[in-house]
Order: C-alpha cells, then sequence, then structure tokens
C-alpha cells in the first residue's frame, strides 16, 4: 500500500520516551543495591532501550511496524517497574512475580493459547531463579519473564494476527475500508442521524422498503452469479426492512467470561457491538431498520446504515454501514461499524450455496477480504488501517422448508466462538 513520505511509525519524541522507559527499568532492577548502581542501572537501562528503539526506527520500512525485537526489549523494559511495584506491595517472591508478569503479558496477546502459555512460561522463570538462592531484583524477574514469554510466542505462533497495513493514506487507496467514525464516544442508534448532521444531504430514518445493498448484480464475478440464488434470498438482501429477524446465539464456554467483561466494559457503554448473550436475553427480540443518507443534489441512496437493537429499549446490538464495491472483475460487500474516532471494517465475498443460498465470507485466498481496524485523522481524513488476520466470519443465507434463515459464524485465532442463528419472517 502506498504511504506518505517518511517512516511509518516514526514520531517526534518516540526515542526520547524509550530513553525514559529504559532508565525506569534500570533503577527499578539496580535499585536495591544502593545510589551508585541506581544510576548506572538508570543510566544503563537508558541507553540500551534507547539504542534498540532508534535502531529499529532507523530501519523500519514505510508499512510496518517496529521490529518484533525491538519490542520484545521494549516489553521487557515497561514489565520490570511492575514486578517492582507488584513485589514492593504485597512482598512477592520470584515465581508468583514471574507468574504474574507472564499471565499478564499472555492476556494481553488475546489468543486463547497465548493466554495459557503466558503464565507457564512465566513459572518457569519465577522457578529457575528461585533455585539460584540469591535475592534477584523483582524488576529483573518480570522483565525476564515477559522477555521469555515474547521469544516463545514468537517461536511457536509464527503468522501475525494483527499487521499495520497503512498508514496515513487516502480512502481512495483502501477499497476495502468503510472510512465512517463516530465523531463522539457513544455510537448507539442515533448514529445515522449525527453523521447525516456532519455529511450533509436527505436523511430518512426506519425506511420500509430498502435493502443492505441495492442489487445482488453488484457482486457478480467469476465464482458467483447472482441469477442462481434463490429469490427469497436475494429479496432479503435487496428489501432488507420487510423482514423480522429472529435470532439465537450459540457462544462456545471458552469465550464466555471474556465476552461478558467485554460487554460489560466495552460494548454496552460504546453503543456497539453487544450482541444477546443467550437465548433468553435475544426473547426480548429483535428490531431491525436501515437509516438512509442520500447526498446532496442526488437520487440515490448513499449510505445505508443497519441499526439492530432490542426491542424493548431499543439498546443497539450493531450499527453497521453497509457497502459494495468492485474490484478485478468482483464484487464485494463491505461492512463498516464506527468506533470512536475510528471503524472497524468486514470486507466479505459472495460464494453461492448448492441450494440457492448466498455465502458472505472473509475466509478466501483473495486480497480483498478481511478484517480491517483503521482510525480516521480527524482533520486530513487519512487513514491509518491494521489488518486483522485474527478474525475470520461466514455468514450463509438459506432458505429451509420454505422459512429464510441464517447462520453467522465467527472465529477468533482460528478456533470459533459465536454462531447467530437467524430465523427471516415477512412483517405484517
Amino acid at each position: 500500500m502506498a504511504v506518505e513520505d517518511g517512516v511509518a511509525g516514526r514520531r517526534p519524541g518516540s526515542t526520547g520516551v524509550a530513553v525514559a522507559i529504559g532508565a525506569v527499568a534500570g533503577l527499578c532492577i539496580a535499585g536495591q543495591w544502593g545510589g551508585r548502581a541506581a544510576v548506572a542501572g538508570a543510566v544503563t537501562g537508558g541507553v540500551v532501550v534507547g539504542v534498540v528503539d532508534g535502531v529499529a526506527r532507523v530501519r523500519q520500512r514505510p508499512d510496518q511496524i517496529p521490529a518484533l525485537w525491538s519490542r520484545i526489549v521494549m516489553s521487557g523494559a515497561i514489565a520490570a517497574p511492575l514486578g517492582w511495584v507488584l513485589a514492593s506491595l504485597t512482598g512477592a517472591g520470584p515465581v508468583i512475580v514471574a507468574v504474574v508478569a507472564g499471565a499478564v503479558a499472555g492476556a494481553l496477546g488475546l489468543r486463547p493459547q497465548k493466554v495459557l502459555l503466558g503464565p507457564v512460561v512465566g513459572l518457569a522463570v519465577g522457578l529457575a531463579f528461585s533455585a539460584g538462592g540469591d535475592a534477584v531484583p523483582p524488576a529483573l524477574v518480570a522483565a525476564s519473564a515477559v522477555v521469555a514469554y515474547r521469544i516463545v510466542a514468537a517461536l511457536l505462533f509464527r503468522d501475525a494476527q494483527v499487521s499495520l497495513l497503512a498508514e496515513r493514506v487516502a480512502a481512495a487507496e483502501l477499497p476495502f475500508v468503510v472510512p465512517l467514525e463516530a465523531r463522539t464516544r457513544y455510537v448507539g442508534t442515533g448514529y445515522v442521524r449525527a453523521l447525516a448532521e456532519v455529511l450533509g444531504g436527505g436523511y430518512q430514518s426506519d425506511v420500509p422498503d430498502v435493502g443492505i445493498v441495492t442489487s445482488l448484480d453488484d457482486l457478480a464475478g467469476p465464482q458467483f452469479d447472482p441469477s442462481t440464488v434463490d429469490p427469497q434470498v436475494r429479496e432479503f438482501y435487496e428489501h432488507t426492512t420487510r423482514f423480522a429477524l429472529d435470532i439465537v446465539p450459540r457462544w462456545r464456554l471458552w469465550v464466555r467470561p471474556g465476552y461478558l467483561l467485554y460487554r460489560t466494559l466495552v460494548a454496552r457503554p460504546l453503543g456497539q457491538a453487544s450482541v444477546p448473550m443467550n437465548q433468553r436475553e435475544a426473547q426480548r427480540g429483535v428490531r431491525s431498520r436501515i437509516d438512509t443518507i442520500t447526498p446532496p443534489g442526488e437520487q440515490t441512496i448513499g449510505i445505508r446504515g443497519w441499526i439492530r437493537s432490542f426491542a424493548d429499549t431499543d439498546e443497539p446490538i450493531y450499527v453497521g454501514i453497509y457497502t459494495t464495491y468492485r474490484h478485478a472483475g468482483r464484487g464485494y460487500v463491505s461492512v463498516g461499524f464506527p468506533l470512536p474516532q475510528s471503524s472497524f471494517t468486514a470486507t466479505l465475498a459472495p460464494y453461492p450455496r448448492d441450494d440457492g443460498g448466498l455465502v458472505l465470507t472473509s475466509d478466501t485466498d483473495l486480497d480483498q477480504p478481511g478484517h480491517y481496524l483503521t482510525y480516521i485523522d480527524p482533520q486530513t481524513r487519512m487513514l491509518t488501517t491494521l489488518a486483522v488476520a485474527g478474525f475470520a466470519e461466514r455468514l450463509d443465507v438459506y432458505v429451509a422448508e420454505g422459512e429464510l434463515r441464517a447462520e453467522h459464524a465467527f472465529r477468533l485465532f482460528g478456533l470459533p466462538f459465536l454462531v447467530l442463528h437467524y430465523r427471516m419472517h415477512r412483517k405484517a
């Protein structure tokens, strides 16, 4: 991807911050041996971490984040003072400090395998230090546990789950990204109305007969012929608001505790991506509507926002901006989920089902589909985008026993964690 001139990720003062972090780490490690040792440790830590950061940024390519080895050094430096604080407050020994440091590092990795690996590596590091007999600085124990975990994780998990795709580029260079963000900290069911006030144009709420796409024909390509799609499936996509939705979520047990925490701390305060936890909650009912914006001087709809909320309170479930585009003779669907100053986009490729249904999936060998987290600069409107390879989804819409149904399956780091089962029926 093209980027602006300069080194991606290089920011004024970044090396100064690295020097400061290294100095604090060195101070925490050497402080227990007296004042002179503390000063020497701070100077050494600042020089080492500063040089590592500086070299990494000089060698950094325009479309890359700093090298892994520099990030490992930085994570160890950050862990050092945290280990010192933990031991100072609790009196914890090397084993506890190392296990806690490894567990925190593993949790930040998000991948379930990494969450489990973190405390295991931490335990090994803690036992190794304990066997030495001499009093080891807790800051050194924590830093060693985190560095050891990062090295082991890098050896075991070579496929990058999140990568910097582009930095400070124009929206036209990333057609698979929906560059529409929330201007406030809360997204909510009024998002499209607020967006219309910013962009101008004609706003219409709860349009009675409109679809999430204009026409399935826009998605035609070498592997998808829209004429093979069942008429009911086509009607659902082109006239979505004719249908009401019933939803049954099926969460995997391993993800439920984490999702409950995420929904409480993030989704509900944000007013975005708050999926029902269980079938009982889903029985509150789902209200489905599409709000639209028609650009000034035009007759065709420019923005379609599909808003799903709980029927009893209108609490948001999803707020998604649906778009289609063509690239290299293929059509794609991109769904943007607005976030504060950013957007999470799912770009999906269409494929036919043998029963006349339609599959939209990100799990393909094509270069466009995928999931992208994008920061949108409020002044320049330039995009900085991360590719989230660890997230995947597949949506099947089909007719079974005369009834329109859908199954929306999600995977995280290769592990299935959620399937949403839909039944769609015509509104009265």
